[in-house]
């Protein structure tokens, strides 16, 4: 009986033990296993990490570089900016070579031109009258209060057609006759008031022209001259020649053409005022009629 008991208590001790052992083992084998993946993890973590540091510090470089190189851009355009010479540099340079002496006689018949174009201007755009409402205001007040109103009216009115008016009815006592004659000399004389100085632009117009194609004659003899002295075509003697007379020749004809614009600006704005200088004219004199008529 104690023999089976012995037996039974080594039996049971040898089951315990290797289930013991068998439970740290599986215990152990998980702990390892979880210390691998561990390990695994830090390892990904630290190579994501390394990855993501390279990537920063390459765009870095990348920025810097593209950086740089806008900084080089902006700073070769502020030097080709800087290099390059300014419009007033390059009519100085071209004024120089062209020769002082023929380039002053074309700017001076530009710098005349344009003065008396500038006044001729001004002085027509203050001549410009609203005739229809002097016509209004002259008729109301010759209706109302008599010629001498109608006088007062154009007498604070300025401009050639008010003057017209004036003239006109000052001669109102004389009779109808009297007044269209007065009022056709008188336009006439306004006329050429307003045409002023005129024919000097005309002048200057074609004078520059003439001084470039001079320039341009005493450029090319120069430049026969040279070639005669080095007994040699080559390009460098008749270039300084030949480019005198370019330059002469197209600031006289740029001098022209300046001129031209404002002369024929000029000309049409005399012309329109002409035109209602002589439709007032007709108005006023049938306006006079109608008075008379009224007032016999």
């Amino acid at each position: 009986m104690k023999k089976l008991f012995a037996l039974m208590a080594l039996a049971g001790f040898l089951t315990f033990g290797a289930t013991a052992y068998a439970q740290e083992g599986g215990d152990t084998s998980q702990t390892e296993a979880t210390m691998n993946s561990g390990d695994s993890t830090m390892a990904s973590d630290n190579d994501t990490a390394s990855s993501d540091t390279t990537a920063m510090a390459d765009e870095s470089e990348a920025t810097a570089s593209t950086n740089e190189s806008e900084e080089a851009a902006a700073g070769d355009k502020k030097k080709k900016a800087a290099e390059e010479p300014s419009f007033h540099q390059v009519v100085k340079d071209k004024f120089i070579e062209g020769g002082p002496g023929f380039m002053s006689f074309v700017v001076i018949c530009l710098i005349l031109g344009l003065a008396i174009a500038i006044e001729r201007i001004l002085y027509l755009s203050l001549a410009t009258t609203n005739t229809k409402k002097l016509l209004e205001e002259t008729e109301s007040a010759l209706n109302n209060n008599g010629v001498d109103a109608a006088k007062e009216v154009c007498r604070n009115t300025r401009g050639p057609v008010a003057s017209i008016f004036y003239q006109g009815l000052d001669r109102f006592d004389e009779g109808v006759d009297m007044v269209e004659k007065s009022v056709v000399s008188y336009g006439s004389v306004q006329v050429g008031q307003m045409e002023k100085g005129v024919s000097w632009i005309s002048l200057f117009i074609a004078l520059a022209p003439m001084l470039g194609f001079f320039g341009t004659v005493i450029g090319m003899i120069q430049a026969f001259d040279a070639i005669a002295e080095a007994n040699n075509i080559s390009p460098g003697i008749v270039a300084g020649g030949i480019g005198v007379a370019l330059i002469t020749t197209v600031s006289g004809l740029l001098v022209a053409m300046i001129l031209q614009v404002f002369y024929n600006y000029i000309i049409a704005k005399i012309d329109g005022i002409t035109n209602d200088m002589e439709d007032a004219s007709i108005a006023l004199v049938d306006l006079i009629v109608k008075y008379n008529a009224k007032n016999k």
